[in-house]
């Protein structure tokens, strides 16, 4: 809600629209598209960067969340997300990687040129990008209904006016200044760490592999903390090859204790995440084979976080429905991640708690998830999902909030058509949407192809249409 120090009767109006999407994320790109796709006739996206892609395009290069566990994987993510990949796959950017901890097959990218591919599908479909816009309040109605957004921009603060709302920030935002409920990790459960990702040239991954790969990296890991010779902040992480020829990229940095909605906290998560990203620079030239000549050529657009606020929304997704392989009438998603939880462990032993979805398959995301609590013109979707600590370990992977995006951004489109709210939309009808534009509610017999060329041949589920919308 606007305090004191903003009055908005002096915001100049930038421009209305049907849905406002705010973040530029995996979920919130994806349910732009999915609008658009449904037939909203204008849709803006905010996002405080300048460029799109969120967690995707900013400290990633693989999408988890496509395919089960196990030696028999199913690929349970299609729709606007197979569109994404098969761009990517269009122009050689794409490999297939096992995981190494067990969370599934990977869909490995060039995050530089994803960010070319967000900025084409979304100015193919019509959607209104702003960049380096934040929304910093909300404009409200009798009885709490928001009605617009505050953006501030190098230009200013601007206005705008909308019918229907999702929130995809990720540290949802747009509830935030909305005064819609929310908890704060870290409230019951300790707050998963953060994590500053580095990419590092020159190395001689052959070499690398001949001397022993991830097992040997694990043991000097290890050896190198309790030698005391570089102050290593773990004893596990990973690294893997990227999609440029001797190029790596990780996930080991570890930062923990932070409350990433609190700027100052945040900062300081930053500056200690770039920190030991050099140590671990150090550490690998010094102690793995295949990395003398390397060096670090990029650290993540920001330090990577995995979980700020979580909305109350209509329901509540938990550990149980995970591990129990739940059903529900209203599922508008499938997920068959593991809950992957990184906590902080004492003296740098193994801090990561994994919970598998068993029998390698996947369970049901009802629509309520998405619908934030007693709103009929809002959606959430993405990392601020309403989900406990535990269920959100799990379905946060990128394939999930992209599946996320599309279901909200259907839903909101068709609450315009139909002149309902997010609550009283017709279940029913969205589902038959969703699997017509190609998402998977079911999760297919066929074996996946997981080879590390092989994403094409599991077959494209997008729509039968482009992301371009059809008339209405």
């Amino acid at each position: 809600m606007m305090n004191g120090t903003l009055k908005l009767d002096q915001i100049p109006v930038l421009a209305g629209a049907d849905v406002i999407v705010v973040g530029g994320g995996s979920a919130g790109c994806c349910a732009a598209l999915a609008a658009r796709q449904e037939g909203a006739d204008s849709v803006v996206l905010i996002e405080r960067y300048g460029f799109l892609g969120g967690t995707s395009t900013q400290m990633l290069d693989t999408f988890y969340g496509f395919f089960t566990l196990g030696d028999r994987p199913r690929k349970v993510v299609g729709g606007i997300p197979d569109e994404i990949v098969n761009a990517l796959d269009a122009v050689g950017a794409v490999f297939l990687r096992p995981n190494t901890y067990g969370a599934g097959t990977g869909v490995n990218y060039n995050p530089e040129r994803l960010k070319l591919v967000w900025d084409e599908l979304l100015e193919a479909a019509g959607v209104r990008v702003l960049l380096h816009a934040t929304v910093v309040g909300s404009d409200h109605a009798k009885g709490d209904r928001i009605e617009g957004v505050v953006i501030s921009t190098k230009q200013g603060f601007f206005r705008i006016a909308a019918r229907r709302f999702i929130d995809a920030s990720g540290d949802a935002d747009l509830c935030h200044v909305s005064g819609v409920p929310y908890e704060t990790a870290g409230e019951h459960d300790p707050a998963q760490t953060l994590t500053t990702t580095f990419r590092m040239s020159n190395v001689d991954l052959a070499a690398y592999e001949a001397a022993g790969g991830k097992k040997l990296l694990m043991q000097q890991m290890a050896a190198a903390v309790e030698r005391g010779t570089h102050a290593l902040p773990r004893k596990s992480g990973s690294l893997h090859a990227m999609n440029a020829l001797g190029c790596i990229s990780t996930v080991a940095v570890r930062v923990a204790g932070i409350d990433a909605s609190n700027f100052e906290q945040l900062g300081e998560a930053e500056r200690e995440g770039r920190r030991q990203a050099f140590v671990y620079e150090a550490f690998l030239r010094d102690c793995i084979p295949g990395f003398a000549a390397s060096n670090i050529i990029g650290l993540s657009h920001q330090i990577g976080v995995r979980e700020t606020r979580r909305v109350y929304g209509e329901y509540r997704l938990t550990r149980n429905d995970c591990l129990t392989v739940a059903r529900f009438d209203d599922r508008v998603m499938l997920c068959g991640a593991p809950i992957e939880d990184h906590r902080a462990g004492p003296d740098g032993s193994e801090e990561t708690e994994w919970g598998y979805v068993p029998g390698g398959e996947a369970y049901d995301v009802p629509y309520r998830t998405l619908v934030a609590r007693n709103r009929d013109e809002l959606w959430i979707a993405g990392r601020c999902f309403s989900a406990t600590h535990d269920a959100h370990a799990s379905c946060r992977s990128m394939a999930q909030t992209m599946a996320m995006g599309q279901a909200v951004g259907t839903a909101a489109a068709l609450s315009l058509s139909r002149g309902v709210g997010a609550r009283d939309v017709n279940v029913s009808e969205l589902q038959s949407r969703l699997r017509t534009r190609g998402a998977l509610l079911e999760t297919p017999a066929e074996i996946a192809h997981t080879g590390r060329q092989e994403w094409a041949l599991n077959g494209s589920t997008h729509s039968s249409d482009s992301v371009v919308p059809r008339s209405r």
